[in-house]
């Protein structure tokens, strides 16, 4: 994977040139955003923190995946081990699983 960390406005991501299914409307990139506390997840160790206290439990079957699993659902989010493959598909699976407590903004 090609491209520079950049550290803006207290986030850091990932700016590629080439693109990915990160970049939004007008080349904006998409950031996954907590709602009620408003901050842009910017590591899975983030992220797992925010899932625990809904109820999402880890798995640890699969090497190569972070997996959640919520009892009372059927639902499972799976994602990359590596955050540097986090897309956009990924962060509007959770948001589709989370409804009104993550949302998928440009930045």
């Amino acid at each position: 994977m090609s491209g520079v960390w950049v550290f803006k406005n207290g986030v850091v991501r990932l700016e590629n040139p080439g693109g990915d299914s990160l970049q939004g409307s007008g080349g904006r990139r998409k950031v996954l955003v907590h709602t009620p506390t408003n901050e842009v997840i910017t590591s899975y160790a983030m992220l797992e923190r925010k899932l625990s206290s809904l109820g999402w439990e880890r798995y640890y079957d699969d090497p190569e995946l972070l997996q959640f699993h919520k009892r009372s659902t059927v639902h499972l989010i799976s994602l990359p081990k590596d955050f540097g493959k986090f897309k956009s598909m990924h962060m509007f699976d959770i948001v589709v699983k989370n409804r009104n407590i993550f949302e998928v903004r440009d930045m």
